[in-house]
């Protein structure tokens, strides 16, 4: 006989633990076992007041972060949603099922003021890379290096030419990444003026590495190749010029941090400029391992 669901019906109580629910091989109960927070309580503890109305707890916004960057969650709207239904997400957030989420323009603020300003994200990626080193999966005898572009979030119609005069507005209104780029011009080494200007994001750079054009970065990932731990990241403008000398930095800093310097750096025909391979030969005494023919 063909069944039939019963009318809905609330039940008067509920036996419910998320604890349950998820299974012993879900990727966030593997990373959960060897999360430890209490560093990081510590790092941030001085950017919290002690008056005034409670903040988000520093852990969850971590974990949220976390849970959008195994699952490739890139809006901070869609993440809050995401977390707002996924039971499996809300374990890994120790969210009950009554928690409220953050709304997601306080997730921004956090993450763009406090957060920038106490350079949690690189303590955090460091801490990582020191628990890898600890448990061996770092063996430092050979590097490779490449650099991911990741579209910037801006609209193609907000853009001018490179040789226009722009007028940013008063300093008072400008936006966080106009006030970083105009300090940029100011501090910073010249900057190669490109064809087309973001006016959202203008150090976003015009890129036609993947035809339709479009603004973005680059993420430039350096690697050891035992176990392929991410030893060092740098974001640059995607420009190959800026890409290329980004290695300079990423291995300056791990054998100022880290003390390993390997033997031999792999990457493509990119980094085979003939300054790189100085750079590479003469003062770091590292073998250059780059392809005859880039196939990327």
């Amino acid at each position: 006989m063909m069944g039939q669901l019963p009318a809905a019906q609330n039940s008067l109580f509920y036996d419910f633990c998320l604890e349950r629910h998820i299974p012993p091989d879900h990727l966030l109960r593997q990373i959960d076992q060897f999360l430890d927070f209490d560093q990081i309580r510590r790092h941030l503890h001085s950017f919290y007041s002690h008056t005034g109305r409670p903040s988000i707890d520093p852990e969850l916004m971590i974990r949220m972060l976390l849970v959008g960057y195994c699952y490739g969650i890139r809006s901070e709207r869609r993440l809050c949603e995401e977390i707002n239904f996924n039971l499996a997400y809300r374990w890994f957030c120790r969210l009950g099922l009554e928690d409220s989420i953050p709304d997601h323009s306080t997730f921004s603020k956090n993450r763009h003021g406090r957060y920038r300003e106490s350079d949690i994200f690189r303590f955090v990626f460091e801490t990582v890379v020191q628990r890898c080193m600890g448990e061996g999966l770092v063996k430092g005898e050979g590097f490779a290096i490449d650099a991911s572009l990741v579209k910037a979030d801006v609209s193609r119609q907000r853009a001018v030419r490179g040789t226009e005069r722009i007028d940013w507005g008063p300093a008072k209104q400008q936006s966080r990444p106009v006030r970083e780029y105009l300090e940029a011009l100011d501090s910073g080494p010249t900057i190669n003026m490109p064809q087309s200007i973001s006016l959202t994001d203008p150090m976003a750079r015009w890129t036609a590495a993947k035809s339709p054009a479009f603004f973005a970065y680059s993420t430039n990932y350096m690697i050891d190749v035992e176990h392929g731990v991410i030893l060092n990241v740098e974001a640059t403008p995607a420009f190959r010029t800026d890409e290329v000398e980004s290695t300079k930095t990423l291995l300056e800093h791990i054998e100022d941090n880290r003390k390993l310097k390997p033997k031999r750096l792999m990457g493509d025909t990119a980094y085979g400029t003939a300054s790189m391979l100085g750079y590479l030969v003469e003062e770091k005494g590292i073998e250059p391992h780059v392809p005859v023919c880039d196939k990327s």
